[in-house]
């Protein structure tokens, strides 16, 4: 069963498709039950044949924080102008212990320059340099940026990240940027100038 299995005709195909092929030859070797049997006890059930087999993929890390100023998260949201089309960007550092925003502000672009300069202040404010402190994050370019991965080295800030096409990493921030835009003095017809907006 093994030998037939490993073969070059059959190596890709599963049991469920090989025990019919040999049927239609005539040939009979085991039950179709029996090669998924033996395939599990030589492990091969998963993997035969020439492909590489699939990256395991490890549990992400996950952080608990049980008091202020232990894991923070970050994200950047999009605030509308008049001029359709064009937008500023708020960047918001929030703690999930305390829901405290230890850090905000309203640009222009999303950059990985102004999102380190933010942090840096962030982190001094609340004089938690060096702490090992956590920052969760999406996979965005500003969160990736080298310039942003150095100063969080130069803090002594740990790097989490949000698994990859799984939206429901970061509700705590979502939630706050809802609530934000959903306030009665958000203006519906967008922020005219940038001034106003961070007002």
């Amino acid at each position: 069963m093994i030998d037939v299995c490993n073969s070059e005709e059959f190596s890709p195909l599963p049991p469920s498709q090989i025990v019919p092929i040999l049927a239609d030859r005539g040939e009979y070797i085991a039950s179709e039950s029996s090669f998924y049997r033996q395939l599990k006890a030589e492990n091969m059930l998963h993997h035969r044949g020439k492909a590489k087999p699939r990256n395991p993929h490890k549990k992400p890390t996950s952080y608990t924080a049980k008091k202020a100023n232990e894991v923070w998260r970050w994200d950047i949201s999009y605030m509308p102008t008049t001029v359709i089309g064009k937008h500023y960007y708020l960047y918001m550092i929030e703690d999930i212990y305390s829901r405290k925003v230890v850090g905000w502000e309203v640009h222009h672009n999303e950059t990985g320059e102004q999102a380190a300069a933010l942090l840096e202040r962030s982190v001094w404010t609340e004089k938690c340099s060096k702490t090992e402190l956590v920052l969760h994050s999406d996979n965005g370019a500003p969160m990736k940026s080298l310039t942003m991965r150095a100063k969080m080295v130069d803090l002594g800030v740990v790097t989490s990240r949000n698994r990859p096409r799984v939206s429901n990493d970061k509700p705590y921030s979502e939630s706050l940027f809802r609530t934000v835009k959903y306030h009665p003095r958000w203006p519906s017809e967008g922020f005219k100038p940038l001034d106003e907006a961070r007002k």
